[in-house]
């Protein structure tokens, strides 16, 4: 079996032949071409399994090259090489199709660790397409059918993808399917809240501390970043992050590098971002919440994850799927779907999405007689306000003349809405403060307040 082929266009002879160089070490075939038309006349006459072009050719640009490569059937990914300082020329490279880009001076050991993710091998790509999971994004509606395409095409590119979608809807699964249909299934996929993390440990957390950085430190720790070093760092409701922190996640997606607390050196990572929230994010940035650039790093391509109303007809299949999972978990027989309680859930709107079905399933299952769900056993809100509001109707309890001061019935709302949230959520604190609009750490401080445990 003949080893794969890298094609690199460049206009200097001393990086062609340090990048031709680099490449046959690693075991890997090299030709080289000098301008546009070279590389088009070599990508005649036979195909390549990668290619590396220069974004500036004396007859055109890498951006040509990469709409000349996408029109052909069997188009290896590309990665472009820019100045030092264009990091927005690269960012149209990749919305254009780029598998991802380096920076003039050449690192060559980002050039390795680029060309390992493009050119995994026939044995790896084989293991981890064995691993890849299945029949995980479950539906026929168009929309899933849909997805399931772009995650495919996503799953080839290393440019960041923002998920967008409401809470629930399963955001973080999709970015689990780009990262396990792609180059770096075999490494790391690395979750992170962004919301449950405390504002002071943050700087620790992501790029990690040296022993005595601060009162704490007993040892050396890994941040997240260096955790998912070869592979996908998965930033969940990134617009929860303060501003000041923002300003550092910006820096290192930028420099490729990060700088553990106390420490004097930085340290190169090599990580996909993929992020996601349920707010609006060009919102969050016309408020002055989450900086621009940051956004439009984090954003060079967006999927949106359509929700479970937009896919109703899918509801069957998701409730069928989760009730077999639920008696494998159990131990016990599935219990049928009764006719009536099936109707119930069609006609929900489920404002929480393929989340709240499970958590509505999981309640049934466990109520359930006779092996058999029927629509009382699933305890729909009786409206749809109901669900969707957890402070709906408190204010209507407030009777001026039951000797009771106002400030101790606003605690009294307060309480009960917060409850009401996290019976809703099934007592997921990140999922409660979600419904009532507050970040984690406003959740946080309100259960502390309350002395609810």
């Amino acid at each position: 079996m003949s080893s794969p082929s890298v094609l690199i266009v460049d206009d200097e002879p001393d990086i062609r032949e340090l990048l031709a160089m680099t490449i046959r070490r690693m075991g890997f075939e090299a030709l080289c071409a000098a301008d546009l038309e070279s590389a088009r006349n070599l990508l005649a006459k036979r195909r390549f399994d990668f290619c590396l072009t220069d974004m500036k050719l004396p007859d055109g640009t890498g951006l040509q090259l990469i709409e000349h490569l996408q029109s052909r059937p069997d188009a290896p990914p590309v990665a472009v090489i820019t100045a030092f300082g264009s990091v927005d020329l690269a960012i149209e490279s990749m919305k254009a199709g780029a598998f991802d880009f380096l920076t003039k001076p050449i690192d060559l050991e980002r050039l390795r660790a680029l060309v390992k993710n493009a050119l995994p091998g026939a044995t790896a790509q084989k293991d981890a397409g064995a691993d890849t999971p299945r029949a995980e994004l479950l539906g026929e509606a168009l929309p899933i059918r849909q997805l399931r395409e772009q995650i495919l095409k996503l799953a080839r590119s290393q440019a960041p993808v923002y998920v967008s979608g409401e809470s629930g809807s399963g955001k973080e699964l999709v970015a689990r399917l780009i990262h396990a249909h792609g180059p770096r299934a075999a490494a790391a996929f690395v979750p992170v809240n962004c919301g449950a993390i405390p504002t002071e440990l943050m700087e620790s957390e992501f790029f990690g501390h040296r022993r005595g950085s601060f009162t704490g430190a007993v040892s050396d720790k890994q941040g997240l970043f260096q955790a998912a070093s070869g592979g996908t760092l998965f930033l969940d409701e990134v617009a929860d992050l303060p501003l000041p922190m923002q300003v550092k996640l910006l820096r290192a997606i930028q420099e490729k590098s990060v700088r553990p607390v106390g420490a004097e050196q930085e340290v190169k990572v090599d990580v996909r971002i993929l992020s996601a929230t349920h707010r609006n994010l060009a919102v969050e940035v016309e408020r002055g919440r989450f900086r621009s650039d940051l956004f439009y790093r984090v954003n060079v391509i967006e999927v949106a994850v359509p929700s479970l109303r937009d896919r109703a007809g899918d509801i069957p299949m998701l409730a069928s799927a989760c009730i077999s999972r639920l008696a494998v978990e159990y131990g016990a027989a599935a219990p049928a779907v009764h006719p009536d309680a099936m109707a119930a859930l069609m006609d929900y709107s489920f404002p929480g999405n393929v989340r709240e079905l499970e958590n509505i399933l999981e309640r049934a299952f466990t109520l359930c007689e006779d092996g058999v769900i029927r629509a009382d056993d699933l305890r729909l809100p009786r409206g749809e306000s109901a669900e969707e509001d957890p402070i709906a109707g408190l204010a209507d309890e407030f009777d001026p003349d039951a000797g009771v001061s106002l400030e101790q019935f606003l605690d009294e709302i307060e309480r009960k809405a917060v409850m009401r949230a996290l019976e809703m959520e099934r007592w997921n604190r990140t999922a409660a403060a979600r419904r009532l609009g507050m970040s984690f750490r406003q959740m946080r401080y309100r259960l502390k307040k309350l002395g609810i445990d």
